[in-house]
Order: structure tokens, then sequence, then C-alpha cells
């Protein structure tokens, strides 16, 4: 067992040579010079709020979890170095809010569950490919369709109902290396997203606890995804 397990590592060592060392064999040579082509994406999704307050007092705590993206792309070839991409997706999250001046857990955690249908318009700049592998810039905005939105809810937090907006526009930055793989191109990126409106729907009574002293609140997050061509 032992020997078959060092056999299967030098023959792994051997493929990344050949496909990542210093004279590579070209995988998937003409890929880039397709017009158009499709892919998909699974990745994990980081989501935070940014508060801005009206009056100076204690903060909002947000207690952030991971979540799951998957998505599908569309890429269209501008030029040598740019392309155009579309990558609708879903993301699942949940952030937890605790709100100061509450003796009553019950009262002071409000849990945020969010299902995002995500509509990303992205501009990719890519570096010169070398060898298998080709670095790459990317950014452009999205909007966003919140599924689990309660805007049209009656209800507030003083019935224990946090209300969010339904749609949410954002603008995005990442980075990103595409490997050229034998049969196909994998490419792991890193990404921040950034909303631009405010998503709050504030609760009936002006004076509320909870939202009455809130300006903005905003999401910003990371995607970590890791893209199948």
């Amino acid at each position: 067992m032992k020997k078959l397990i060092l056999l299967l590592i030098l023959i792994g060592s051997f493929q990344a040579k050949a496909q990542f060392g210093k004279d590579p064999i070209v995988n998937l040579e003409n890929w880039d010079k397709q017009r158009v082509y499709w892919g998909y994406y699974l990745g994990m999704s980081y989501y935070d709020f940014k508060f801005e307050y009206e009056e100076p007092g204690k903060d909002i705590l947000v207690d952030n979890g991971l979540g799951f993206n998957v998505g599908l792309i569309g890429n269209l070839r501008l030029t040598e170095y740019f392309d155009l991409r579309f990558e609708p997706g879903l993301t699942f999250n949940q952030r937890d809010l605790t709100f100061p001046g509450f003796a009553d857990e019950a009262d002071a955690l409000r849990e945020v569950k969010s299902t995002y249908l995500h509509f990303p318009l992205l501009l990719k700049f890519s570096a010169l490919r070398t060898g298998n592998i080709r670095p790459f810039l990317i950014g452009g905005v999205s909007t966003a369709l919140n599924l689990s939105s309660n805007v049209n809810n009656k209800q507030d937090n003083s019935n224990n109902v946090f209300r969010m907006a339904k749609w949410t526009n954002f603008y995005e930055v990442g980075i990103g290396i595409d490997l050229y793989l034998e049969y196909f191109k994998f490419t792991p990126s890193l990404r921040g997203v950034f909303s631009y409106n405010d998503e709050l729907i504030r609760d009936n009574d002006p004076n509320s606890p909870w939202t009455g002293n809130v300006g903005t609140m905003q999401t910003r997050g990371v995607f970590l995804n890791f893209t199948f061509q």
C-alpha cells in the first residue's frame, strides 16, 4: 500500500511538472480564441453588513457565517486580453445581528437568512498566458434579488420580523488564475462584493430601538469561487 501511494504521488508530481513546469505540455492551446464559451462555478461566500448611524452609539454586532454559491458562466471574447462575462448564480447565507440596549436576548437577536439570485455583468482583463497559467483581474456591477425578502410584511421587529429590501445593487472586484488542464479549464478566484444602496426596511415606529438610529445598512462580502469551463 505504501509503495502504491508513493507511486501515485510520483505520477502526480510528474503530471504537474508536465503541465505547469518550466517547459509544460500546452493544454487547450486554442481555448481562448473561442468567441463564446460557457461554464459553471461552485464556491463559498462570506457576507457582512456595513452600518452607518444617525447618532453615535453602540454598534450593531454582526455574526457572519459561511454561505454557498452555485451558478453558470457565459463568456464573450472582446479582444485578446478582455472578455465580457455574465455569471448568474444562487447564493445562500445567514447573518445574525445583535442589537444593543436589550436585556432579553430574544429581543436583541435577529437571524437574517438570505437567498440571493445574483446577476453580475463583469469585465475580465487577462494577462499574457504563460504555459498553462493565466492570471486575471475582474470587475463590474451586479444586481441581486433577495428571495428571502419580506419587504411587504406589515409586521416589523416589534413582532420579531426583520425586513430587508428585495433588490440590491453591487459593484464587484476580484482576482483569479486560469489553469489549463488536459480536458478543461479550472479557475479559482477571489472576489469582493459591495452594495451601494440601503437594504434596511425601517420599522413602523420611527423611534424603533432596532432601526431608528440606522442611517444605512449595506451588504459587503467575499466570494471564493471555483470555475469549470
